[in-house]
């Protein structure tokens, strides 16, 4: 079988190349570059808790020791008004501690596990503010959250090319600048000019070549939307603000009067003492000039610092322009489109790359098991289906709210739920929360089963991303469920209370064990066993059944063989049939 021809180097097709690695796929990775990237420290990218953890598992790197998760996130009105949310510590086991929230002169917060707005009034009076009690998001105060991992993109990519460097089953074509593509039914051939111009045969080819992607235009897929929905000045400096490690929104600040938008500044902290800050710039085409670029930062650090600018070194500066565009198509055949080359996002705190991994974890497995079991066309057109959904709620979440987020109207006839504010819909957008950040589900998949009698609900819905938690392994270990995300097998999780205190010798053989074991090896593609203590909302007995890449396809009350197999038929793009029923021991 012929290697999977990944086009493009960026974050999304290394990371795609390993992931098929991980799943036993060989790729062939064509970079039209020297093979590293330009160190820009104002080149930065945000990662959520998922895509962070995606990362560090498939490169083996603790990222967070090579970027910084936000030990807090503050928002602040013209008037000074701030919300604030306060992550834990330590974030490694992906629960949180509690959260705890102050008012602007650092009144002190409410009860642990929970997040207050106060004006300064308020806070004087001692009474919260319409906020109180909330997260910064508008959810629950009970909710959860890991802050986001900020990194500079040549770090993140450095980290994906050494972890690529070792791995055998990926070979990289540096210099190799794709111009033809040719399919037919066996396979797919490229062609590339450069030093080492050649033609490449695979299985499948994938173009992560972002923005002005070669493969999209050689496949004549359209790419309509928007151009310049937002623009940044961006500068990365070494400095000491009041707030180490937090990051900041300060929507139109009174240093600054020229309109709704004119003002809005992010501040978002790297390691080493360096600052990223993003200004939103007024619509028009003019230049950011070098001073002006410097009056801005030197009249933010010192409003920032009490009326004087601390003393800070300039690293970097940069402007980003954000383009909101979706490809009509992402899959043409053998062809598939990821990351910048099918999608651009990133207005009002939302961020492309995220997006961009998901893709890659998407489409890894499925590409995996065309490959090693032949193609099921219903599987690999679930890929453009689920992702393509996911983005176009996301684009449209986010163009409904530019409007009025910038004009500075009310939400209230755009976003229902408590979610409504401005503020907290822009946070939901940098913290991965609400319509413009929080990760999409695959509710609607083609890929879900039909509903069985034994289903059952839990904390999760079909479709989200199961929450992490310690599971026993085949060979009696204990490891996270999430270690064991792409590698290509489905997951069958037994929830078992008790089972965590005795050595699996004990309890392997008992119970509904032997029958459950037996159904899984029955089960009609790969997949693992895996026991765990307890699971949220879930019940003694209840079995998990969870896709490669994490997410859920359906809670099943007790053992249920034939309703077991047929989700997981369902969920490998095919259909039951009576001779299936039999083979899993139900005719």
């Amino acid at each position: 079988m012929d290697p999977v021809i990944i086009v493009g180097a960026g974050p999304v097709g290394l990371t795609l190349a390993l992931a098929l690695a991980r799943q036993d796929v060989p790729s062939v990775l064509l970079d039209e570059g020297p093979g590293k990237d330009e160190q820009r420290l104002a080149r930065t990218v945000v990662l959520r808790e998922d895509t962070a953890a995606l990362l560090t598992r498939l490169t083996g790197t603790p990222l967070d020791e090579a970027g910084l998760r936000w030990t807090g996130w503050r928002s602040m009105r013209r008037k000074q008004v701030t919300r604030e949310v306060r992550f834990a510590e330590d974030v490694s086991g992906g629960a949180p501690g509690g959260v705890s929230g102050r008012g602007p002169a650092g009144a002190p917060g409410e009860a642990p596990g929970r997040v207050s707005a106060r004006t300064a009034d308020a806070a004087a009076s001692g009474r919260a503010g319409t906020g109180a009690g909330r997260t910064a998001a508008g959810a629950d105060a009970g909710d959860t959250h890991v802050a986001p991992l900020h990194i500079a993109q040549h770090v993140l990519t450095d980290a994906l090319r050494a972890a690529v460097s070792g791995e055998r089953l990926v070979k990289v074509a540096v210099e190799s600048r794709l111009d033809g593509i040719e399919q037919e039914a066996s396979g797919v051939t490229a062609h590339t000019r450069g030093p080492k111009g050649t033609w490449w045969r695979g299985s499948y080819l994938v173009g992560c070549d972002g923005p002005r992607s070669t493969v999209r235009k050689l496949q004549d897929i359209r790419f309509p939307g928007r151009t310049a929905v937002e623009r940044h000045a961006v500068a990365a400096l070494r400095t000491e603000l009041p707030r180490p490690g937090e990051a900041l929104l300060h929507r139109s600040p009174p240093w600054r009067t020229t309109g709704p938008s004119g003002g809005e500044v992010t501040a978002r902290p790297l390691a080493d003492g360096v600052w990223r800050l993003d200004w939103l710039l007024p619509p028009g085409k003019d230049l950011v000039t070098p001073e002006l670029l410097v009056t801005r930062i030197r009249e933010t650090l010192a409003g920032w610092s009490g009326g004087s600018t601390p003393p800070y070194e300039l690293l970097d500066t940069g402007v980003h322009t954000v383009h909101h565009r979706l490809a009509r198509r992402w899959r043409a055949g053998r062809v598939f489109l990821a990351g910048d080359a099918a999608h651009l996002l990133g207005a009002l705190g939302t961020q492309g790359l995220d997006e961009g991994l998901r893709d890659a974890d998407n489409l890894a497995w499925k590409l995996a098991l065309a490959w090693h079991h032949g193609p099921h066309e219903a599987l690999l057109d679930s890929y453009q289906t689920e992702r393509r959904a996911i983005v176009a709620a996301r684009l449209r979440a986010a163009d409904q709210a530019l409007p009025v987020l910038r004009g500075g109207g009310g939400l209230r006839s755009y976003v229902r739920g408590p979610g409504r504010g401005h503020d907290a819909l822009l946070e939901g957008g940098h913290l991965g929360r609400g319509p413009l950040g929080a990760p999409g589900t695959y509710a609607e998949s083609p890929l879900t089963p039909p509903h069985a009698e034994s289903e059952t609900t839990v904390d999760t819905r079909p479709g989200a991303a199961v929450t992490d938690v310690r599971v026993t392994a085949e060979d009696g270990s204990f490891v996270r469920l999430r270690d064991r995300f792409g590698r290509g097998a489905l997951l069958v999780v037994l929830i078992a209370p008790g089972t965590g205190v005795w050595e699996r010798k004990h309890w392997v053989s008992a119970g509904i064990m032997p029958r459950l074991a037996a159904a899984v090896t029955a089960l009609p593609g790969p997949a693992e066993l895996l026991v765990a203590e307890g699971y949220p909302g879930a019940a003694a007995h209840t079995v998990l059944l969870i896709r490669p890449d994490g997410h859920l396809v359906t809670a099943l009350s007790g053992v249920r063989p034939a309703e077991l197999y047929a989700a997981a038929e369902a969920t490998l793009g095919r259909r039951a049939t009576p001779e299936t029923e039999e083979e899993a021991g139900t005719g």
